[in-house]
């Protein structure tokens, strides 16, 4: 006999011989079942996760409250986007994104004038409010608004472009060649959804066939949208922001913004420049598809 079996006939008589005939000991039973939770990625849907704002069912111009999320999503509490979390908490002051008037070019653009220029902490360019009648609402602030100015909106597609200033919302179609625009529109009657950034702009570059206008955005792509989409003339304000340094971690923590892991370098010019073409031109609304570039074949005849 080996001597494992030994010990263990030698045992089993020591318990025998105490009156214990069997060891029982409760253990915790473990949960071995493993459930999925669905973690959302980051920035799906438009979602930033950095606030929830409390919209009510009719428009209005009073602050609205907001619900920081930090990063984490509002369902599972999974954190979701790093390095969101703390900052100040800013009151969020409702845009209207729809600039409407009237769609008859002999019919005189509705006025509205410029009462305020404030500074919505929940974004980066000042907003304006206007008044047209007994209406009050928040819009983007142009480079240089200022209270008291007179700004213009038609719908109305003339034969000649009209003449635009600063803060007039016309279709694209009605604008001339060259025109600096903002809140571009990606589908008519959508709202302004296209450059909101502080400094931004868009150039109106070309006609594309009989409905459609290029228009080129602050990253250099080009986009063929409909020439009834409106879009809002001018460059926005506050454009030192870009440029403006934190200054410091503070600062930076104040802005809602949490400390980064530090192990992340920005590559310095020894990586070299990558030159790449520009993308083609992308069209909204339709088949939603990349124009193919075409090729124009000529022939020499001597």
């Amino acid at each position: 006999m080996s001597a494992v079996v030994v010990t263990r006939c030698l045992i089993k008589r020591l318990f025998n011989l105490s009156g214990l005939k069997q060891l029982s000991c409760s253990q915790q039973q473990r949960n071995t079942s493993w459930k999925p939770v669905d973690k959302p990625e980051p920035g799906v849907k438009g979602k930033s996760y950095r606030r929830i704002v409390h919209f009510p069912e009719e428009y209005t111009i009073k602050p609205l409250e907001v619900t920081n999320l930090a990063g984490r999503d509002p369902v599972s509490g999974r954190l979701v986007a790093k390095g969101i979390g703390g900052g100040i908490k800013h009151k969020y002051h409702w845009i209207d994104w729809c600039r409407d008037g009237p769609t008859d070019e002999n019919e005189k653009p509705k006025e509205e004038r410029v009462l305020q220029i404030i500074k919505d902490g929940c974004r980066t360019a000042f907003i304006a409010l206007v008044a047209s009648g007994q209406k009050l609402k928040y819009i983007l602030a142009t480079e240089n608004m200022k209270p008291g100015d007179l700004i213009r909106t038609s719908k109305a597609l003339p034969r000649i472009p009209v003449r635009a200033f600063e803060g007039d919302a016309y279709p694209l179609g009605a604008l001339p060649n060259g025109t600096l625009v903002h809140c571009v529109e990606k589908y008519p009657g959508a709202g302004g959804c296209l450059i909101h950034a502080a400094g931004t702009f868009g150039t109106i570059l070309r006609r594309d066939g009989d409905d459609r206008v290029i228009v080129r955005m602050p990253s250099k792509k080009e986009f063929s949208l409909y020439r009834t989409c409106m879009a809002t003339v001018g460059r926005l304000s506050n454009i030192p922001h870009g440029t403006t340094p934190i200054g410091s971690a503070q600062r930076n923590r104040e802005l809602g913004n949490r400390p980064r892991s530090g192990l992340w370098q920005r590559k310095s010019g020894r990586h070299g420049r990558k030159i790449r073409p520009p993308p083609p031109v992308r069209r909204f609304g339709g088949d939603d598809k990349p124009i193919e570039d075409q090729y124009v074949k000529m022939t020499l005849h001597v």
